[in-house]
C-alpha cells in the first residue's frame, strides 16, 4: 500500500501549520524600501521618456520637412509662404498652414480641428494623412470646448523668412527689410539650405499664425539690440526641435533663461522683448536669412 505522509504534531497536537503575519514595523519597512526605490528609479524613467519623446519630435521634423520639400519639387522649385498676406487673400493657396491659434477664443476651431486648415494646406497631399508629424509628442496643450479637452493641431512653425507674408516681408513693423525672403529652393545657397531652418517647435503659449518670426536687429555684430518678436519651444528639458532646409533635423538646446521664461497655462505670454547679449537671439539669426545684397 501508498505511505501516507502525516505532519508531525504540534504542541498543542494539532495536525495543522502555524503561520505567523508580519508585523507593523516590518510592513512599514518594506513600504519605506518600495518608497526609496521608486524615487530612485522615477528620474531615469522621466528622462527616458523626455528622450524617446525627442526623437519622436525629431522624425515627425523630418517628415513634415520632406512633405515641404516635395511640394516644392512638384510646383517648379517654388516654396510655400510662412504666413500669407492678410491683405491678399490669394497667396493663401500657396501658403503652407493657415489659421491663428488662440487661447482668449478655444471655441475657434483653429485651435482643434484638424479639418479647418491643416487637412487643407498644399502640403497635406505629402504628409501621408498624417497629423501627428504637425506636433512635438511633448505638447500636451488643448482647449475646451463645449466641456470637453480638445489638444490643439500644431506645435510647429516655419521659418518666417520662407516666403514671409505671402511675398511681403512685413516691413513697417517687423525688422525684415534689408533681410532676404527665400522664394525658391535655389535662392538658399546663401547661406546654405543646412544653414537654414524650416520648421521649429514653438511653445503653445507664444504660437499663433503659421510663421515664427527671428527678430533680426544687431545681426551679426551688434548684441545689445537683440530680442524677441516670437518664442520657440523648450519642451526638450529646455531644448527646441529643428527641421533645415537640406532635410535634417537635429535638436538645440538653449543657453539663456531669458530664452525660456515660464509656461503660461491657457494665456499668452509677452513674447516681443528685448533681449541684449542673448547668444540664443544669436544662433536663431544664423539659422533664418541673410541680408540682402
Amino acid at each position: 500500500m501508498p505511505q501516507v505522509m502525516q505532519l508531525p504534531p504540534t504542541p498543542s497536537g494539532d495536525r495543522e501549520f502555524s503561520f505567523r503575519g508580519f508585523t507593523l514595523i516590518e510592513l512599514l519597512v518594506v513600504i519605506a524600501i518600495i518608497a526609496i526605490l521608486a524615487a530612485l528609479l522615477l528620474p531615469a524613467l522621466n528622462k527616458g521618456k523626455l528622450k524617446a519623446q525627442g526623437i519622436q519630435c525629431l522624425t515627425n521634423h523630418r517628415q513634415l520637412c520632406l512633405a515641404w520639400r516635395m511640394y516644392s519639387d512638384d510646383n517648379q522649385d517654388r516654396l510655400l509662404y510662412a504666413s500669407d498676406n492678410p491683405y491678399d487673400s490669394s497667396t493663401i493657396a500657396s501658403t503652407w498652414v493657415t489659421g491663428y491659434l488662440q487661447w482668449y477664443n478655444p471655441q475657434d476651431p483653429a485651435n482643434w480641428d484638424p479639418n479647418h486648415d491643416i487637412t487643407k494646406s498644399p502640403m497635406w497631399p505629402y504628409c501621408g494623412q498624417s497629423l501627428s508629424i504637425w506636433k512635438c509628442p511633448a505638447d500636451r496643450s488643448f482647449v475646451v470646448v463645449n466641456g470637453q479637452a480638445k489638444p490643439r493641431v500644431r506645435s510647429m512653425s516655419m521659418n518666417f523668412f520662407l516666403g514671409g507674408f505671402g511675398g511681403w516681408d512685413g516691413s513697417g513693423f517687423l525688422d525684415t527689410a534689408s533681410y532676404k525672403l527665400y522664394f525658391k529652393q535655389t535662392e538658399l545657397a546663401d547661406p546654405g539650405p543646412a544653414k537654414v531652418f524650416v520648421f521649429l517647435d514653438m511653445r503653445p503659449d507664444s504660437i499663433d499664425i503659421g510663421n515664427f518670426a527671428p527678430r533680426m536687429s544687431g545681426w551679426p555684430n551688434q548684441p545689445a539690440l537683440y530680442g524677441f518678436y516670437d518664442l520657440p519651444g523648450c519642451y526638450h528639458n529646455l531644448a527646441c526641435g529643428f527641421s533645415f532646409a537640406d532635410g535634417h533635423s537635429e535638436t538645440h538646446r538653449w543657453r539663456d533663461g531669458r530664452t525660456t521664461p515660464p509656461l503660461l497655462e491657457s494665456s499668452n505670454i509677452s513674447d516681443q522683448y528685448s533681449s541684449p547679449n542673448n547668444p540664443d537671439v544669436a544662433w536663431l539669426q544664423d539659422h533664418a536669412t541673410r541680408p540682402k545684397k
